[in-house]
């Protein structure tokens, strides 16, 4: 059976049949979260591109939505 350490706490739990995965449980994988949403996991560097997703979200704004209907 295939084990793998969980992310948080380093335990080696079985992957398959494991709810949790890839986390050892349910504690783990909400600290984790916590972890995400206090921001204590960030990206280092800048997106590259950024200014044109937002341009190209701009201009899909002014044609309206995917059925044609204007905001």
């Amino acid at each position: 059976m295939k084990k793998v350490r969980c992310p948080h706490c380093g335990r080696l739990v079985p992957w398959k049949g494991n709810p949790y995965r890839p986390f050892c449980s349910q504690r783990c994988k909400l600290i984790d979260l916590g972890q995400w949403l206090g921001e204590a996991y960030r990206i280092s560097v800048p997106a590259e591109g950024v200014e044109e997703v937002h341009d190209s979200s701009e201009a899909m704004a002014d044609q309206g939505d995917f059925m044609g209907r204007k905001p």
